[in-house]
């Protein structure tokens, strides 16, 4: 039996970025992956993330915001852990300790945008295909165990 790829993804309050990209992640793999999210600052979901990816059958209505300090407790390691804060904000965007190779995708936070809330809601379907474009390559890469040197620059890999 082969041993998962474990992935977390990050960022401040785990409500919209990183919730969007677990979901999908697990969408588009099988079985290699064990997948998680969390936040520093844990909140409860942004409804802006529940509606974005309804357009791809999702549905984390459901799903709650879990706090990074619940992995650390339990010992969790990861091969993977993904940032998914803005540039802005990057350096409040927390890091998880452990041997693991560091992605950092910046994208805007959807609790910060402003506008009609048809404007938010496209502002946030547009954080989420870019999201959905960066997993689909993320799951590429990974599969043919591409180097972390080979990872596009942009993602500013450690």
């Amino acid at each position: 039996m082969r041993t998962k790829i474990k992935v977390l993804f990050i960022c401040i309050h785990n409500s919209a970025r990183s919730q969007i990209a677990e979901a999908l992640l697990k969408k588009y793999t099988n079985d290699k992956f064990n997948i998680l999210s969390g936040g520093f600052e844990p909140k409860k979901i942004n409804p802006l993330a529940i509606e974005a990816l309804k357009e791809e059958g999702i549905d984390i209505s459901k799903n709650s915001s879990h706090s990074l300090f619940e992995y650390l407790k339990e010992g969790k390691l990861f091969n993977y852990i993904i940032t998914v804060c803005d540039e802005a904000n990057a350096q409040k965007c927390p890091i998880f300790p452990g041997m693991s190779t560091r992605i950092h995708w910046s994208f805007e936070d959807p609790s910060s945008f402003e506008g009609t809330e048809a404007e938010k809601l496209q502002k946030t379907i547009a954080i989420k295909d870019a999201i959905k474009k960066n997993i689909i390559d993320f799951i590429k890469l990974v599969e043919k165990k591409t180097a972390k040197k080979d990872f596009p620059p942009a993602w500013k890999v450690h």
